[in-house]
Formats: structure tokens, sequence, C-alpha cells
């Protein structure tokens, strides 16, 4: 079983290394505090790993809690505590020294996701429900410049946002409102052109992928990935078919200019065109 596991390890980041020679040009690039600002430190069992979210974040942060002596289970961590306990030192709060040190003899490691479930699993977290940030911020934002004739109501409260509106704001070359770590390409949050990332694992293979990870590095053989969702649990997991009933929204020019938006996620991580 771990030696199929090596070898899927082994591809996925060859074709990685193989779309970043062929489409970056930046791979003599230094590194700086900016790249590595969403990459999560844990000491004791010299991990690094970039946070992607939608892609099982919050709980690889409980993960490395408890390796890091922080909690004895990911059972008794908050979601609050997850995100707003600043728990977890982040690469770029070290030195020059510090930062190279640690990506030179750490375990480096990420997880992703399909671009558009990633997405659409983002849309209905933060625009779907109640959200005193998303809403004033973004969706204030979206509804006055896409929604035509849109209501008091709507504008004051920027509750409300369609998919499809949603979608325009992203697409939108002069966006009203700038990018967000949930929506932008894993490219940019993670640059893993200029980073050699030792493990790349996949949501959607994410119980094997996690366990097999936390073997490698020789985690307490009771630390297992937990399986629970963390927010919303009532509410089922975006999957493939709830991903299509929203691009069904769509026009297919705008199917096909969300996937160019995506298209060196798709590319460098091997996910097939939806």
């Amino acid at each position: 079983k771990w030696k199929s596991l090596y070898q899927i390890q082994g591809e996925r980041k060859r074709i990685m290394r193989e779309t970043c020679s062929k489409y970056k040009s930046n791979n003599r690039r230094i590194i700086t505090p900016y790249h590595v600002s969403r990459i999560f430190v844990e000491d004791k069992y010299r991990v690094l790993y970039c946070e992607v979210p939608k892609a099982g974040c919050s709980n690889w942060k409980r993960v490395l809690m408890v390796l890091n002596g922080l909690a004895s289970s990911t059972k008794d961590i908050q979601h609050n505590t997850v995100h707003y306990g600043n728990y977890l030192k982040r690469l770029d709060g070290f030195d020059h020294k510090g930062i190279y040190h640690r990506l030179n003899t750490y375990t480096k490691m990420l997880f992703i996701r399909e671009p558009f479930e990633k997405l659409v699993s983002a849309f209905r977290d933060k625009f779907e429900h109640p959200n005193n940030y998303y809403h004033p911020v973004f969706g204030k934002a979206i509804i006055s410049r896409y929604r035509i004739n849109a209501t008091e109501e709507a504008l004051r409260t920027g509750s409300g946002v369609k998919f499809k509106e949603f979608i325009q704001y992203l697409l939108d070359v002069h966006r009203p409102v700038g990018m967000d770590i949930h929506w932008d390409h894993v490219n940019r949050l993670c640059s893993p052109c200029l980073i050699d990332y030792d493990f790349v694992g996949k949501f959607e293979s994410m119980e094997e992928d996690a366990n097999f990870f936390l073997h490698l590095i020789g985690a307490p053989q009771n630390l297992t990935f937990p399986k629970f969702k963390d927010r919303h649990s009532n509410e089922e997991r975006t999957t493939t078919k709830i991903t299509q009933q929203y691009f069904a929204q769509l026009s297919p020019s705008q199917r096909q200019q969300s996937y160019d938006f995506y298209y060196m996620d798709y590319l460098m991580f091997n996910y097939s065109k939806p």
C-alpha cells in the first residue's frame, strides 16, 4: 500500500515541476516573506503546511496543534480556536535565516482540491450563510456593481449574492474589491514553482493521503486525520454534482473563462477539465 502511495506522490510532484518549468520563468527568484505568508510551522515534527482554504485546512491546523502538544485530541479544538487563536506560527514570522533553515530541512506539504469544487464550496460558505465580513465587504461591492435595479436592502447588507454575480466579480479585471484567499489560485497562495513541496495531497483522497503523510513524519499512531466537517456540519459537502448545479447557472463563455482563470491549478495538479 505504501509503495503505490509513494508512486502517486512521485507522479504528482513530477507533473507540478514540469508545469512550472514549462510556464514559469521565476525559479530563480528570491523567496520573500510574502511567498511564505500562508505557510504554517510545526517545529516538533518539522512540518511546513501551506494553507489552502476549502481543502481541509481547518482539520490540518487541528492536526498540527496536536503534533505541537497544544491539544491532546483534534476533537477538543473549536473552529474559532483554529482560525483566530494564533496558536500556530507562520513561516513569515521568522527572520531570513529561520525561513531558509526550515524550508531546507522541514517536510513541506500542501493539500489541494478540484478548483471549481473549491470555488463553489467557498461561495456556499461565505455567501449563503450569515457572515459579518464577506457580506459587507464583498457582497455590497458585488451587488452594487453587477445587479441591475438592486434593492436598497441588498445594497445596504450585501446579503444574497448570486453565484452568477460572484463569477462576474471573479472574472472582472477591474474588480470592485480585491481577491481573497478562499478563491485565489493555489499557484499564488503557495508558490509551488518557488518552493519545492515534498508532499502534495488531494482533498479527493484526503483520508488516505493524510494518514500516509502522518506515517511519513512519524506522528503518534493514535493521531488520524479528523473526518468531521468543520462548519455548517448539517449541510452536504460540496460534491461534483453540487458543483455542476452551480455552474449550470452560467453561460458557456463564463464557464470557459472560469476554467481559464484556474487553468494553471488544473494543469499543475493534474485535474481534468470539467
